[in-house]
């Protein structure tokens, strides 16, 4: 049976002042999966570590369905944890390397084999149970992993960047494989990692952490839509989002040699532009409200080319048509695709209703 999981003004300060988080609270409900998304560096994994025991807060609480956890050992927390590296024993078995918990915990061994039978066939494992780790591909033990975390049957998943040791093929494969398993078995999970890609997929929502402090929590589409600050915008999209910097001039925007229209409530200040490639209206021939970019680089990108634009002394990223573009085009962004950053704080402006 899964659980809630909630973390109220989580700070953890190593020895030396080195502080790994800064006041962090979230919640992750029952049945729905938690991304804890950032850069290296930022916290995720320190969090991940508290929940599981195996580091303690110095400051801040941590409840499993309103159960306090910050003095239950880490052995006693209900909790399935994925490692980064699969953290498998080389010379056991897959059975072995499945059963060895349940073993630890003296469960009958009917109710062993049946457990570590019911996730050998959930993951595909039901005919590699003999294999040593040594003979398996990086994908099994992968699900090797995943399968000594399953059959613990815990309220709660962790995990901690699982597909990071995979190549770029298998990481896709597996994170497909990942969500689907975590909708079947209806599982609350904490999952880290610093890929977006994998977090805009897999997650209900995510929590971006900075310097160990929470920027945003949101669903995936709340954060790729609304940014609430400048870094998270950058972040999170892929192309990568182009920024601007200039400033708010007679309701319009006036950057280094650039000139774009702005939504009407805006103060006259320093402002930082965003613009996603696939926001980018691009024409050969003048357009309204256009402006001329020159095309400086061509990136195929399958059923898509990537243009990057000069304009003035800015650039920015277009994805458009493939097709023979000459040296010069226009291109038009609409008032409403705008994301718009007050350059002195990083935060999200929203125009001011008259």
């Amino acid at each position: 049976m899964s659980g809630t999981l909630r973390g109220e003004g989580l700070s953890k300060v190593f020895p030396g002042g080195i502080r790994a988080l800064d006041d962090v609270s979230f919640s992750v409900s029952s049945g729905r999966v938690l991304t804890l998304l950032g850069p290296s560096g930022c916290g995720k994994s320190t969090l991940l570590r508290i929940v599981a025991g195996l580091e303690r807060a110095t400051s801040g609480s941590l409840t499993l369905d309103g159960e306090p956890l910050d003095e239950v050992p880490p052995g006693r927390r209900d909790v399935g944890f994925v490692f980064q590296n699969y953290a498998l024993y080389p010379h056991l078995t897959v059975g072995r390397n499945l059963s060895l918990a349940l073993e630890a915990r003296k469960l009958p061994r009917a109710e062993i084999e049946a457990r570590v039978r019911d996730a050998a066939r959930l993951l595909g494992l039901a005919d590699l149970l003999g294999r040593r780790p040594s003979h398996l591909s990086g994908g099994q033990q992968q699900r090797v992993a995943l399968g000594r975390a399953l059959v613990k049957r815990p309220r709660l998943y962790l995990m901690d960047e699982p597909l990071s040791n995979l190549d770029a093929l298998l990481r896709e494969e597996m994170r497909g494989e990942l969500k689907s398993l975590f909708g079947r078995l209806h599982a609350t999970v904490l999952y880290v990692t610093h890929d977006q890609g994998e977090a805009l997929s897999l997650s209900d929502e995510i929590l971006v952490l900075r310097e160990g402090r929470v920027l945003q929590t949101g669903s995936p589409q709340e954060l790729y839509r609304r940014p609430a600050d400048l870094f998270t915008a950058t972040f999170v999209g892929s192309p990568r989002m182009a920024v601007l910097r200039g400033r708010c001039e007679n309701g319009g925007f006036a950057g280094r040699g650039t000139r774009l229209g702005l939504p009407e409530g805006l103060p006259e200040e320093e402002l930082v532009v965003g613009i996603r490639p696939e926001d980018v209206e691009v024409k050969a021939e003048p357009i309204s409200g256009g402006v001329r970019a020159a095309v400086l680089l061509r990136e195929p990108a399958g059923d898509r080319l990537l243009l990057t634009l000069g304009v003035g002394e800015e650039s920015l990223r277009a994805l458009t048509a493939p097709g023979e573009w000459p040296e010069d085009v226009w291109i038009r962004v609409p008032t409403e695709a705008l994301h718009l950053f007050s350059a002195a704080t990083g935060k999200r402006l929203e125009p001011r209703v008259r």
